[in-house]
């Protein structure tokens, strides 16, 4: 009898050892998973191009990337951001997201302006009407090609990335208060690890431009920053703010945009040259050409090209001779 009892101990405590041995085991191969590895290759923020040979009317995809209407196909919903948004499949066999809404049309015309300029973007289009199967046909819908050989990475911080202080950073700061982009939060930048010719790049963008070429809030005060801002607003637009003037060497821009408002600070007058510069080379056929790619209307299109001269101007002032040599 007790050597039986001595058997039973003994099986009990060879149990409990397994067991133990066994959880042991499971938690050091939970921790032996492999990390996954972050892509790497050269952070680009904007490329020295060529602006007077840019088509603005086609854009970053140019006429070989333009979306095949012949087949469309739905693929799912886009649940992220606050637009309606669908994952749809080209004739071509290509992807896209399609963003409806308010913001589809001023999104493109910004897309074409910073591209323009030499800055990293979407590949875009607007599609003046398109029906998606199973959803409905929608009127100016904006087509953000998702191309297979790009990864989308993680969002990317205004005050916290590779280009802080660089005339790069400084001039797209710049250009958001010149389309009067109120929703400058992180979120709406995004990493693209893109292959080009073997070459491997970091693509640093604004995934969402939709907040542009309307106004901006008419405070800073929390929450109630939000009042009066709009988008895609023509008359809106060439009426808003660009540009106080300059103080201690420095540019005061018109922002008002919540927390966002303290990145528009320490902006040189020598980065505003910078981007000046860029802005003169542009013709007025390629303003217009972002715009008339937006499907808006010839009167529209006016009113936005002459706003545009106009904030240019703005600009050029201030970085005057004048004022460079009094800083």
């Amino acid at each position: 009898m007790e050597k039986s009892r001595r058997i039973h101990r003994a099986l009990i405590l060879l149990t409990v050892f397994l067991m133990l041995a066994l959880g042991s085991y499971g938690q050091k191969s939970k921790s032996k998973k492999p990390v996954k590895e972050t892509p790497t290759g050269h952070a680009v923020l904007w490329k020295n191009v060529n602006v007077e040979d840019r088509d603005l009317y086609n854009g970053p995809g140019g006429e070989t990337m333009k979306p095949d209407l012949s087949n469309i196909t739905f693929l799912s919903d886009d649940k992220k951001g606050h637009n309606k948004k669908y994952k749809i499949k080209d004739g071509s066999d290509r992807e896209w997201v399609a963003k409806l809404g308010r913001e589809a049309r001023p999104e493109t015309a910004a897309v074409r302006l910073l591209w323009g300029l030499g800055y990293v973007t979407e590949t875009s289009y607007l599609i003046p009407t398109l029906t998606i199967p199973g959803k409905g046909t929608f009127t100016n819908v904006r087509l953000e090609a998702r191309p297979k050989g790009v990864k989308r990475l993680d969002e990317w911080k205004w005050r916290d990335n590779p280009f802080v202080g660089t005339n790069e950073l400084q001039g797209l700061k710049i250009m958001m208060v010149f389309m009067t982009n109120w929703d400058l939060l992180d979120m709406q930048n995004q990493v693209l690890h893109v292959k080009d010719n073997g070459d491997a790049e970091l693509q640093y963008v604004i995934s969402d431009l939709g907040a542009t070429f309307g106004r901006l809030g008419n405070n800073d005060l929390p929450i109630f920053y939000r009042l009066g801002r709009k988008t895609d607003d023509p008359r809106a637009w060439s009426k808003a703010a660009f540009i106080k003037g300059v103080k201690n060497g420095q540019l005061r821009m018109a922002y008002k945009g919540g927390k966002s408002r303290g990145i528009m600070k320490g902006i040189t007058i020598e980065q505003g040259r910078w981007l000046a510069e860029l802005l003169n080379r542009l013709s007025d056929k390629q303003i217009r050409d972002a715009f008339r790619a937006a499907n808006y209307s010839e009167a529209d299109v006016d009113t936005f090209a002459r706003a545009v001269k106009r904030r240019v101007d703005d600009l050029n002032r201030v970085v005057g001779e004048q004022n460079l040599a009094g800083k």
